[in-house]
């Protein structure tokens, strides 16, 4: 069993992939009946997971974190129909599905056509201390890297998957509403944080979106904002509405991506998504994004909202995939939760 390392990956060679780069897998957190995030709506969820599933199979692996051996039955059951050759069930148990945030940081060194690959295993405290208990969760990235005998480096910091965005070749971007916020590293600078992102994932150059849409419980996840799909290019949801809640501070993310520059000092391709009509519940505003998508080997998982701005959104993406099917995948019961797929979602690279 590989031991904890405390050395620095940067130094040793390592760096955290695109998202685009070739998988071995994709890792889910199977929700659970008495978790917090569906309340009064668990039922509509399965199915849900269950079209992720189907639709992931075809291109790689789906490693599923279950509580229990119940659960596995029942999520075996709600998986009745697919393909589960290549399904593996770990008993892993988390008290909340969101496993890009969760889950483990993969990173890669390559060396001579070898590849090893790594895992970064941040602090979790959901989300800034908003839902507890979520110590279970907080375990996860160490049982995956005892899993596959990786080795586990630990920053000592707290930091969500989908807080930060990278190109494969240094970039990272993420928002200073969520990385600088007081209720995740109150002790650390902006510069401190830098400097563990370079550390840790290989980053060269942090970039520095303001704060996230409306409705958005982790204060402001990039991936609900702006998103790379090639080192060079970046999607960005923009408000239409000069009246909507979110249209200045889309706006604002947006000129700051213009300003941007790669790590060559060539400006990025900005291609901009629109934003869905406002979906509340309760007199809560949900934080609807098509920037919530999930890149896997064959397919791009789109969530759709049941509104015309889903076909212009997923005909947007798709011209930027040219290999890969982008498939729109009713997001409505997800979105009262909180999150979509891109937040149930953490790739494994392939290794």
């Amino acid at each position: 069993m590989k031991q904890e390392i405390i050395c620095k990956p940067a130094d040793l060679g390592f760096r955290m992939p695109g998202e685009w780069e070739p998988h071995r897998g994709t890792w889910l957190s199977w929700p659970r009946r008495e978790g917090i995030s569906f309340p009064g709506r668990y039922d509509s969820i399965p199915p849900v997971f269950a079209a992720v599933v189907g639709h992931l199979v075809d291109g790689e692996s789906v490693f599923i974190n279950v509580w229990n051996e119940d659960e596995q039955r029942t999520a075996r059951d709600c998986l009745r129909g697919i393909n589960l050759e290549p399904v593996q069930f770990h008993q892993f148990p988390s008290y909340e599905p969101w496993c890009r945030d969760h889950g483990p940081i993969f990173i890669v060194r390559d060396d001579q056509g070898c590849r090893e690959c790594a895992v970064v295993d941040w602090d979790y405290n959901a989300w800034g201390n908003k839902y507890v208990p979520n110590d279970l969760d907080d375990k996860i990235p160490r049982h995956i890297a005892e899993l596959r005998g990786m080795n586990r480096f630990e920053p000592g910091l707290v930091l969500e998957g989908g807080s930060i965005e990278v190109n494969g070749k240094g970039t990272l971007l993420t928002t200073e509403s969520c990385l600088l916020n007081e209720n995740r590293n109150p002790n650390h600078s902006r510069e401190e944080i830098e400097c563990a992102l370079h550390d840790f994932l290989g980053i060269t150059q942090v970039l520095w979106l303001h704060q996230g849409i409306a409705g958005d419980d982790t204060d402001g996840h990039i991936d609900d904002l702006a998103r790379f799909v090639d080192p060079q290019t970046i999607v960005a949801v923009r408000e239409q509405d000069p009246a909507d809640e979110n249209y200045a501070v889309l706006q604002d993310n947006w000129e700051r991506l213009q300003s941007f520059q790669d790590g060559e000092g060539r400006p990025f391709r900005l291609v901009d998504l629109p934003m869905p009509k406002p979906i509340w519940f309760e007199g809560q505003r949900l934080p609807a994004s098509y920037a919530n998508f999930y890149i896997a080997n064959r397919v791009v998982l789109l969530p759709f909202f049941g509104q015309p701005s889903d076909a212009v959104a997923r005909d947007r993406l798709q011209s930027l995939f040219p290999d890969r099917r982008v498939i729109g995948v009713d997001s409505t019961a997800l979105i009262w939760g909180l999150g979509s797929f891109h937040c149930l979602t953490q790739q494994e690279p392939a290794g």
